[in-house]
């Protein structure tokens, strides 16, 4: 997929005008090129989760268990992501002429989907189970998400569909590894009730 026409296209291009507004802005350029740079590696949300990981929480270990799942369900969405989706689709990032006012890691990977906006809600959904700070986390994933449309290396609908796909990765991974129960490899399998 190179290119897309049609309806995507043009949302692309509403979107990226719009950030026009904002970009050169000392104070947007500081904010998106920072977001876009620890969203990096899942660096941010890794760090979130092991400050999660520190909070009390009464002896539950919730807070343990979420950071647990967390970390490495942005490892598996990154690796699914990266190296299974991305390939598939082959979408060439943005073309900008524009100078960048910061340094930023150029990916060569595909632009569909973002891998930032995939990581950036699998961890909001992960991390956001029974914890007060669920707004904070998803409010930092639409700031990490969307600083890869302002620093123009993805189109809007990358974002879009990274941000969907990772919100639905997040929610199978707090289906599979549900707070409060055994990880997988410690639950018992179903056994009978001894008739015969």
């Amino acid at each position: 997929m190179a290119r897309p026409r049609g309806p995507v296209a043009r949302f692309d291009a509403s979107v990226d005008r719009a950030f026009d507004r904002l970009r050169g802005r000392t104070w947007a350029d500081r904010l998106f090129y920072a977001a876009s740079a620890v969203g990096d590696h899942g660096t941010l949300w890794l760090i979130l989760a092991g400050l999660r990981a520190v909070r009390p929480d009464g002896g539950t270990g919730r807070n343990r268990q979420a950071a647990l799942r967390a970390g490495a369900g942005v490892g598996i969405e990154s690796a699914i992501v990266n190296l299974g989706i991305k390939s598939l689709f082959r979408r060439v990032r943005p073309v900008s002429t524009a100078p960048h006012p910061r340094p930023f890691r150029q990916p060569r990977t595909s632009s569909f989907p973002s891998g930032h906006a995939t990581s950036a809600f699998c961890a909001a959904e992960l991390l956001g189970e029974d914890d007060a700070l669920r707004p904070l986390y998803y409010g930092l994933a639409v700031v990490v998400a969307t600083s890869r449309i302002y620093v123009r290396i993805h189109h809007a609908s990358d974002v879009a569909g990274g941000a969907l796909l990772g919100a639905a990765m997040g929610r199978l991974g707090r289906k599979l590894a549900p707070l409060g129960s055994p990880p997988l490899w410690r639950r018992e399998s179903p056994r009978g009730d001894g008739r015969s």
